[in-house]
Formats: structure tokens, C-alpha cells, sequence
């Protein structure tokens, strides 16, 4: 598929249906937390008539969108991919200022987006997302015969997608909640962060063109920008959306869920919203390796300024030398960890707040090197013992940014109570030696409750796009821990099976189709093959 450089100038305008259109309300400018100063252009919000158009736009527009073959929304995905590499430099550019982060790591975040859209191309081609199933009729069977009987799944219809504040990119307008949902067959309407609305645009123009290079109905995408309280709600209530991707705060993402869930018709809401990633250090690791732990964990922990969703927000381990030797390590790295900028200067206000409620009730480590300017995380760590952590709901709520907890527990006994009483989470790690895999092979079926992604061994910072991630979680780091967001299973968030009894050959989707024309393995009386 053919695919062209989209027109990198901004406009400050919304794109509905592949027109630009200017919003009537409230006008905002991204914020360069670098440099502390507005950015131009000015975007106007949207309101309920512009929810109303882009929505009808979807709904229109799904019918023609739905019936394409899974080549050619593979296509699709990869012109898309095509025009963000075509467009990199500049998104890049407005990407650094807009959020503060470093061109290497958004130059990063380009290179992972574009490979979620061409992993669901894979996906698609792959054909195992129609989980085609097939059991043939059985006339002479008794006492009943068996008809036939076959099933596959189907796109749930068009699909919100709220852009996060932390991921400009990959988590974003083309992020794989978007990815994931054009693959499925649904058409998606974004609603742009605020945070990087400049950004927005230029990735926003790059599916547009790729919508209009691939002869698609031109409401498979729109993109708009608004209040949250009131336009995002007003998306999600919409009749005509059948399921939303959000990633954001609990309290943004808990509304949604409550939204969807009071419509005439309820949806489903994919919301990740909350975790502080649990770090669990057993003895035999921090007795020969305590200090080399300690200063990698400062280096997940400091990360992008704190504002990834799986920067290690607790420490759990048995207090000892091996311990001792692991504080002192993170406190002298922490110390000579400078100062860096925080997303918006509303995030850096939260961080700050919720550093100082860590100060009233745990003893501070130590802090990372100061700055005057008020948009920059300084990175803290703080420690308290395990009883006074499991009797405080402030202790154990997150504090999005360089902020980490070191839970003093007796022994693993008791690290294994402090595992059984924390949130759902998005990652739990486990760092042990060999002589701790019996600690550790109690502690694991307790982590599996609790999180979507153990690791040992490592860091949980960093989420590798492939088939087998999860990236979810039991609340409130989702708000359905049977998804997750990233790899080839998010697909399966946006769709539903379809069973079909003694529908007539000819009639038949080619999913399910006798002669099998699409070459899927399928499975046949329960049995998996390919013919």
C-alpha cells in the first residue's frame, strides 16, 4: 500500500471524519516543562456536537470497515507505521517539548508504535484472532442429532480511546489501544491528552492519510480534544461507541467505568490506572548482591522522572546487612540523581503533594539532587515497617513519579502477608538466588493473584511488545484483569464470538468457510488443525 508524508504544520485543529475542524470551546496550549512556558498553537476544545459528528462518522462508517479482509486492515496498520517514520523528526521534535522527555527515549517510543501497529498487521495475516471453531453436524447421532455448528469472532462496533499523558506516542493517538482496535475491525475516535496536544495532530494526520491512501470510509478514525468530565464522558455514553481504551488516573479512569456502565446499553472499559509495582528482594539475593540491587532499582525507579506505570513504587524485603547494604547503595545513588522535568506542572503539584503525605508518616532515605524550578521530580525514597504499612492507606497509595517505599518486614513469612494484602498491581518482581527459590516458590502463586506480570530477576520498567506480554492487572491497575493492553491478545478486548447453527454454506464467512479458503488453523470438533 502506497502511503504518503502527511503535512507536518500545525493547525490546532481537531479531525473528524478527515476534516479539520476547529472546536468552539475553551482553548488550551501544550506546556513546555522545560523551559516553563506555553506552546503554540492554540487548540480549541470540542463539545457534544463534535462528539455527536465523529461518533455518527464511526458508527456510519463501520459496516464497510468491518467487512475488510484482514490483509488489507493489515495494510492499513503498516501505512499508518509507514507515515509516522515518514513524519519522525518532526513528531519528535514536538514531542520533546511538549512533554520534557529526552529525544532518545521518544525516538524510542516512535520505534515501539510503529511496532505494535505492524504486530497487529502480523496478527491479522496470522488468523488465529478469528478463534474459528467448527463442529459439523451429526444427523445419526443419538438419542438427538447434533447440527452444525461454528463459530467466530466479530468486531464489537466503534471504540474511545483516550490518550495517556505519559506515553505521547506509544500509549497514545496511535498507541495500541488504537492499534489493537482498528485491527479488530472497529473505528476508533481518540480524544487527545492535553498534554501533548501538538503532537496529537501530526500522528493524527498521519492515520488520516493513511485512512484516505487505503480507500477506507473516511469516520474509521477522528480525533478530538476536550474536557474530559464533559466531552470524554459525553463519548463514552455515546450509544453508538461499544467499548473504550483508557490510560490515566484511577479517579479519570473509575468515572469512565461508572459512565459506561449506567448506559441504557453498559460497555466495556479498558482502563489502566493505578500501580506501584511491588519489588520483593529475598535474602539469599540482597546477601550477595544488595548494593549492585540497589543501585539498579534507582535506575527503574528514576526512569522517565518516575511517570511510567511500572516504575518500582515498594520495596519489600526482610530487614539484615543484605538490606542495610541495598538502602545504603539507592541513597547514594538517589542522592546524585538530578533533578528532571515532570509532564505538566499539574503532575509535578501531585508528586510533591504526595511526597510530603510520605514524609508524615514514613522516614525518609533520602531525596535526589534539588532544583528551583517547580515542574521538576525530585526523586524520593522512604522506608517503614511492615506492620505500620499494612495499618496505612496512605502508605500504600501511589504517587505517580520517583517515589518508592521500603517495607521492613521479620522475615518472608511476613513478606508474604505484606504480598497478600496490596492492591492488584501491573508487575510484581522478585529478585532471589537459588538459595531463595523456596521463599520464593511460596511467594509466587500469591503474586499471580495480584499482578499481570512477574518478573525475577530484572525490572519491571520497560514493556516488550510480543505475543506473551501481559499488561494488566486485577484493580485498580485495570479495570478488567482478564485484558491486557499490550501484545497481540489486546485484540482481543474489542472483539465477540459469533456462533453459527445451519447457516447455508453459501452464506457462510470465509473464517468458517468449508474448503477453509482463508488457510486458518481452526478447531474442528475440538480438535486444533489446519485443512
Amino acid at each position: 500500500m502506497t502511503s504518503t508524508m502527511p503535512d507536518t504544520a500545525l493547525t490546532g485543529q481537531m479531525l473528524i471524519a478527515g476534516e479539520p475542524v476547529r472546536g468552539s470551546g475553551k482553548q488550551i496550549r501544550a506546556f513546555d516543562p522545560t523551559a516553563g512556558q506555553e506552546l503554540e498553537p492554540a487548540y480549541s476544545y470540542g463539545d457534544a456536537s463534535d462528539v455527536d459528528a465523529a461518533c455518527a462518522a464511526a458508527a456510519a462508517a463501520f459496516a464497510e470497515y468491518r467487512s475488510t479482509t484482514s490483509e488489507q486492515r493489515a495494510g492499513f496498520l503498516e501505512a499508518i507505521a509507514t507515515n509516522l517514520e515518514a513524519a519522525k523528526d518532526v513528531i519528535v521534535e514536538r514531542a520533546v517539548v511538549e512533554s520534557g522527555l529526552p529525544q532518545a527515549r521518544l525516538t524510542g517510543e516512535v520505534g515501539r508504535t510503529t511496532g505494535q501497529l505492524r504486530l497487529f498487521a502480523g496478527v491479522l495475516r496470522e488468523g488465529s484472532w478469528n478463534e474459528a471453531r467448527i463442529d459439523p453436524a451429526l444427523p445419526d447421532r443419538s438419542p438427538l442429532p447434533r447440527p452444525d455448528i461454528r463459530q467466530r469472532s466479530i468486531p464489537l462496533g466503534p471504540v474511545a480511546v483516550f490518550g495517556a499523558s505519559n506515553f505521547p506516542l506509544a500509549f497514545s493517538v496511535a498507541g495500541g489501544d488504537t492499534a489493537s482496535a482498528l485491527a479488530a475491525g472497529c473505528p476508533v475516535v481518540v480524544k487527545a491528552h492535553d498534554a501533548h496536544p501538538g503532537t496529537s495532530e501530526l500522528v493524527g494526520r498521519a492515520i488520516t492519510d493513511a485512512v484516505a491512501t487505503a480507500g477506507l470510509p473516511a469516520g474509521t478514525f477522528s480525533l478530538l480534544y476536550g474536557y474530559g468530565p464533559e466531552l470524554g464522558v459525553a463519548l463514552v455514553t455515546d450509544r453508538r461507541i461499544k467499548a473504550v481504551g483508557f490510560t490515566g488516573s484511577r479517579s479519570g479512569g473509575m468515572a469512565l467505568v461508572a459512565a459506561a456502565a449506567g448506559r441504557p446499553e453498559p460497555i466495556p472499559v479498558y482502563a489502566e490506572m493505578s500501580s506501584i509495582n511491588p519489588v520483593f528482594l529475598l535474602d539469599g539475593a540482597l546477601a550477595n548482591r544488595g548494593d549492585d540491587l540497589g543501585r539498579a532499582f534507582v535506575n527503574s525507579l528514576t526512569l522517565g522522572s518516575g511517570q511510567f506505570c511500572t516504575n518500582p513504587g515498594l520495596v519489600v524485603a526482610a530487614d539484615g546487612h543484605g538490606l542495610d547494604a541495598f538502602i545504603t547503595a539507592a541513597r547514594d545513588a538517589l542522592e546524585q540523581s538530578s533533578a528532571t522535568p515532570m509532564l505538566t506542572p499539574g503532575i509535578a503539584s501531585a508528586f510533591a503533594a504526595g511526597v510530603a503525605r510520605l514524609t508524615e508518616e514514613a522516614d525518609l532515605i533520602g531525596r535526589g539532587e534539588a532544583n528551583d524550578s517547580q515542574t521538576t521530580c525530585r526523586a524520593a525514597l522512604f522506608a517503614i515497617d511492615a506492620k505500620s504499612f499494612l495499618d496505612s492507606e496512605t502508605l500504600q497509595a501511589e504517587v505517580f513519579g520517583s517515589s518508592s517505599l521500603i517495607v521492613r518486614c521479620a522475615d518472608a513469612a511476613q513478606m508474604r502477608t505484606v504480598a497478600e494484602s496490596i492492591e492488584g498491581q501491573l508487575t510484581a518482581t522478585v529478585h532471589a538466588d537459588e538459595s531463595d527459590h523456596d521463599d520464593a516458590g511460596k511467594l509466587l502463586p500469591l503474586l499471580e493473584l495480584k499482578a499481570g506480570r512477574i518478573l525475577f530477576d530484572g525490572w519491571p520498567t520497560g514493556v516488550e511488545v510480543c505475543n506473551a506480554m501481559v499488561h494488566g492487572g486485577p484493580s485498580p491497575a485495570t479495570s478488567d484483569s482478564r485484558a491486557t493492553s499490550v501484545g497481540a491478545r489486546a485484540i482481543e478486548r474489542f472483539l465477540r464470538p459469533v456462533c453459527y447453527q445451519d447457516v447455508p454454506k453459501s452464506l457462510l464467512p470465509s473464517a468458517i468457510a468449508d474448503g477453509n479458503p482463508d488457510n486458518l488453523w481452526r478447531r474442528i470438533d475440538g480438535r486444533l488443525q489446519q485443512d
